[in-house]
């Protein structure tokens, strides 16, 4: 469970970007997402390497 303890005289606006944020740090939407479909081993696998490349293929970009 989330607890956000809002100061006294806070606005309540910045207290919900506070909650916000924290509870995207803890990934509830992401897993819940993922675990809608399930994804073979293999191909979890695969798009892995294939970012992988893609990240490996910018930095090479960067470096020239």
């Amino acid at each position: 469970m989330i607890i956000v303890p809002v100061k006294e005289g806070e606005n309540i606006e910045r207290a919900l970007k506070r909650f916000k944020r924290k509870f995207e740090k803890t990934g509830a939407i992401r897993e819940l997402r993922a675990r809608k479909n399930f994804v073979k081993p293999s191909i979890k696998k695969r798009d892995q390497m294939m970012k992988a490349i893609y990240v490996q293929h910018l930095q090479l970009q960067d470096e020239q």
